[in-house]
């Protein structure tokens, strides 16, 4: 088959891909790659030039003109990562010109009869969408987000039911309305030999992901805080972004170096394999309709168990009582303010019924982790989250659109 993978996003670029935590962007690359080496022809479209990220697969790279993105940085003094957080309305702006051109380019280079379907594989924007009409080949979309996660997706999705839809997860689903055509729901996948199996294990908890209030970063803390063990969190966080306050009043008062460790952004696979392979328990404590989170894929490579809430994908994810355990999640109170109801501090939801329970609960779970066995833990990961996997399900669904 000759297939093209459209990833617009800006963060797809070999100067900004490895200092962000952009999920999506590693994972299109590793389906290329596999799809290349069981023997189909694969073009990436992409904003920025990727290949150097390709390990010597055939895949080809159609990149956007970023000229005049480049020409506004040049005139500004800085870089792409800069411009996000000092203009990000700017930056917004200028990205999106350039998804319409890539999006519009592979369009056009399928009409020309050189590739047999296309697949956006992320779509932030309704540009994928709108235009997809004028596309004479099958046309397939992910989304790696939930759908209702935000107004632009929540008020431009509904229009387009029609059109070929692809979860990563059941629950994915759940935040869309239920006449969409999904056409296949299809886990992600690692590298099987990207991560392997480390059964001994160090007396540490672990957090890694982005550090922002949904991802439950502070249950985390008062998890460790409350049983004496250790805890390290690993990830980005967002104290110079806009107006989050997270960092700041959350998670930075709360580190003190020694039960309470901030190791940073760990971008190296081998630091991560040290890192989630010798945790205790990988947490995932997250409050919002996790779409997926790879994280927890990771940990199961490793053989490391994972004890998240009951949101979103954790329950298709984490096999409880197998591969770790899931604890059911009560929605904490919020309070008003100025004729809004808003989340409370960190101080006050300290004091909140049902964070305390959801905390007891996590406490008793975390009590029965050395019941997981390691290498189940693997077992599950080889026969659910393999890239292997992931390709055959999506060289079944392409050849299905195509026919």
């Amino acid at each position: 088959m000759r297939i093209a993978l459209v990833v617009p996003h800006l963060f797809m670029h070999q100067e900004i891909l490895p200092d962000v935590i952009f999920s999506p962007g590693w994972l299109a690359i590793d389906l290329a790659c596999e799809l290349a080496r069981s023997g189909h022809q694969v073009t990436i479209f992409s904003p920025g030039p990727i290949k150097k990220f390709f390990k010597n697969s055939e895949v080809d790279n159609v990149t956007a003109d970023l000229s005049l993105f480049e020409a506004e940085l040049e005139q500004r003094g800085y870089g792409y990562i800069e411009l996000l957080k000092k203009h990000p309305l700017t930056y917004i702006t200028l990205a999106r010109q350039v998804q319409s051109e890539i999006v519009a380019q592979a369009y056009e280079v399928a009409n020309q009869d050189k590739f047999d379907l296309v697949h956006i594989w992320c779509n932030e924007e309704e540009l994928a969408l709108v235009n997809a009409r004028f596309c004479q080949k099958p046309v397939v979309f992910n989304h790696h987000e939930p759908f209702n996660f935000l107004t632009r997706y929540r008020a431009i999705f509904p229009k387009y039911k029609h059109l070929n839809w692809v979860s990563f997860s059941h629950a994915q689903r759940v935040t869309l309305a239920n006449d969409v055509n999904w056409v296949s729901n299809v886990y992600h996948g690692l590298p099987e030999h990207k991560y392997h199996l480390e059964e001994q294990k160090q007396n540490y908890l672990l957090y890694m992901g982005r550090i922002i209030r949904p991802k439950g970063v502070h249950y985390a803390i008062e998890l460790a805080k409350k049983t004496g063990l250790k805890l390290k969190i690993a990830g980005k966080h967002y104290a110079d972004h806009s107006k989050d306050k997270y960092w700041q009043e959350f998670i930075k008062p709360e580190i003190d170096d020694e039960q309470i460790e901030y190791v940073g952004f760990v971008k190296k696979t081998e630091e991560k394999q040290k890192l989630v392979g010798k945790a205790r328990a990988l947490l995932i404590p997250s409050t919002w309709q996790e779409p997926f989170g790879m994280v927890m894929i990771e940990a199961l490579a490793c053989g490391t168990p994972v004890i998240g809430f009951d949101q979103g994908s954790i329950p298709e994810i984490v096999k409880d009582g197998e591969t770790g355990f899931v604890v059911e999640y009560q929605r904490e109170e919020k309070i008003e303010k100025n004729g809004h109801s808003v989340a409370k501090d960190f101080q006050k939801l300290k004091q909140d019924r049902f964070f305390l329970e959801n905390l007891q609960k996590l406490k008793q779970t975390l009590e029965k982790i050395k019941e997981i066995d390691a290498a189940k833990c693997r077992q599950v990961f080889d026969k659910r989250f393999t890239t292997k996997q992931v390709v055959q399900n999506y060289e079944s669904l392409y050849q299905d659109l195509i026919q």
